[in-house]
């Protein structure tokens, strides 16, 4: 043969001929031999093939669930067409599942529903079904969230890389518009105003419209990939905080997809994504490559987490706020310690706990070293739900669907008991006003011992209570000019007094609060001067309601109100 031609294949063996050259044996010697001698054809045939193969298997598994069997009608309370079916708990007939705390049904939940024998298997569901047992096991399980949540900082890698996914898929002769996020993933673009123009009424546009300039080629990009790409949406600039977005917007606490009920879960690149927990919805941060793999169907794997029980009981007293009571947790759950643990509340005191402060004690999960804080599904979350717009309907399918599957706390009801790896007790009348710090945000302080804290904390040795300044310094004033106004400042003194922003702007009483103090010290002549910034942000549509009926907002513009929300 010509030099340029390949040699020629020897025989097939007889096992090869025998299968025709189907076989996997065969189609591997097919491929190998078309790469040694040349037949580049016949061997990118045999690939596609086998690829071929592969992928109806899969498409097959993947479609069949074991659980099938208890997939069951929800009926409307009122009769006509069902909401839809779900995989219902009860059905499994399992006293180990009414002994299970919310969150774990959760899991629970998820893994019988995406249980294909591949992804999920039967092992993983028994697992869960055993927390009492597994749980002190360290063993692993998969978990796949409902959806992906994403912020502006992380947010926009992840578009990038499906776009890079797509330029590749076209470069590959295949079409782009097969790479789509296979969950529901939502982005908001958060943490990016600046303020360049402040004490006017039209400051808000005036640093809107310069942060579109600024950003014009990102926010460009952003808007193509929510046009672009099934199954995302992108919430624009000047919505306000992602989690609070999150909380009144784009929390769904029951999913109805394509017919199929299931609970709300979450993952998203923002460790306080956790404040979503005081809606009923399990969720927590997760770094940006655990947060693209979600997108893309895959499961998260996880230790079956331990869960601490933190019993709720009483009232809060008249001035105590929900700063107060979250100060006073973090500083318990941080000495009894939860760090990679669930924590759930209950208790007759959750009943006098609106939403906005089991969001706040929720969001402060990091902070207590917690997975998430979880604040089941009750009569407060359904009125919050309707407080934030979500339809009559909506509500209703939603408290069906959780009384149904044995998801949703009635506290008029006659409580099943549930088990807890331990367990924690609070008296909320027992809570009092406090601070943190003067370091760290775990650190509380009560109101009536700052003064004894901090004296003594100037003593102490440099440390998390200390800064070691010598007696004779104690009383130093530090004389300077703000663009030519002369100041003094001494230890002690309060240059601005912050309230981070996730953590509090989702809840009126503390926002009201804060607007409350700083107009008495207006009143008082503190004018707390020019070097002080001036901006209230809420952050949230619920909390700027609140201020505008009370004409607080407009406060802020007629008389410098000196607050000023970092975040």
């Amino acid at each position: 043969a010509p030099a340029s031609e390949p040699a020629p294949c020897p025989s097939p063996s007889p096992l090869h001929a025998a299968r025709g050259g189907q076989g996997p044996r065969g189609a591997f010697a097919s491929g190998l031999a078309g790469r040694l001698f040349g037949g580049r054809r016949a061997a990118a045939r045999s690939s596609s093939s086998a690829a071929a193969v592969f992928e109806r298997r899969f498409a097959s598994a993947a479609t069949k669930n074991s659980y099938d069997e208890i997939l069951t009608s929800l009926a409307k309370p009122g009769g006509g067409a069902d909401f839809g079916k779900y995989y219902s708990l009860p059905a499994l007939a399992d006293p180990r599942i009414d002994r299970l705390p919310y969150s774990i049904r959760i899991l629970l939940e998820s893994a019988i529903r995406n249980c294909d024998e591949f992804q999920v298997t039967g092992k993983d569901v028994e697992k869960i079904l055993d927390w009492e047992n597994s749980a002190t096991k360290q063993v692993e399980i998969p978990f796949k969230p409902a959806r992906v949540l994403l912020q502006d900082f992380t947010g926009v890698p992840a578009v990038v890389d499906l776009a890079c996914m797509r330029d590749a898929m076209s470069k590959l002769g295949s079409d782009p518009n097969k790479i789509n996020p296979l969950v529901p993933v939502d982005l908001v673009v958060d943490h990016s105003v600046q303020v360049d123009v402040a004490r006017s009424e039209n400051a808000v546009q005036a640093n809107m419209e310069l942060e579109f300039s600024r950003n014009k080629e990102r926010f460009g990009f952003l808007k193509w990939g929510s046009t672009a790409f099934n199954n995302m949406l992108v919430v624009p600039p000047g919505s306000g905080i992602v989690h609070q977005v999150n909380l009144e917007y784009l929390a769904r606490v029951v999913f109805n997809n394509g017919g199929i009920l299931y609970p709300d879960s979450v993952v998203g690149t923002d460790s306080h994504t956790t404040m979503i927990d005081g809606l009923g919805v399990a969720g927590w941060g997760v770094g940006g490559i655990e947060a693209e793999a979600t997108m893309l169907g895959q499961p998260m794997s996880m230790v079956l987490p331990a869960v601490v029980g933190f019993k709720l009981s009483g009232k809060l007293r008249n001035g105590v706020t929900a700063t107060d009571l979250v100060l006073t947790v973090t500083q318990m759950l941080r000495k009894h310690g939860v760090v990679g643990k669930f924590v759930e509340f209950y208790g007759g005191g959750m009943g006098e706990l609106s939403l906005a402060d089991r969001a706040t004690i929720a969001n402060m999960a990091p902070e207590y070293g917690a997975t998430m804080g979880f604040f089941p599904v009750d009569a407060k979350t359904l009125d919050y739900l309707k407080l934030t717009g979500r339809s009559d309907e909506t509500v209703a399918m939603i408290e069906t669907y959780l009384r149904a599957n044995n998801m949703f706390v009635d506290y008029k009801q006659v409580q099943a008991e549930r088990v807890y790896s331990s367990y924690l007790e609070l008296d909320l009348d027992e809570v009092e006003p406090c601070l943190s710090g003067p370091k760290r945000p775990h650190d509380r302080v009560t109101l009536k011992n700052m003064k004894s804290d901090w004296l003594s904390c100037l003593d102490n040795k440099v440390g998390f209570k200390g800064f070691a300044v010598p007696k004779e310094s104690q009383g130093k004033v530090a004389e300077f000019s703000f663009r030519g106004t002369p100041a003094k400042i001494k230890h002690g003194d309060v240059v601005i007094a912050a309230i981070t922003s996730c953590t509090n702007t989702s809840n009126p009483n503390v926002m009201l609060g804060a607007a409350l103090v700083a107009k008495k010290a207006c009143d008082l002549g503190l004018e707390v001067k020019p070097w002080i910034k001036t901006s209230l942000a809420p952050g949230s549509g619920v909390v700027k309601k609140y201020l505008d009926k009370r004409c607080l907002l407009l406060l802020q513009t007629k008389s410098s109100l000196l607050l000023e929300i970092l975040g």
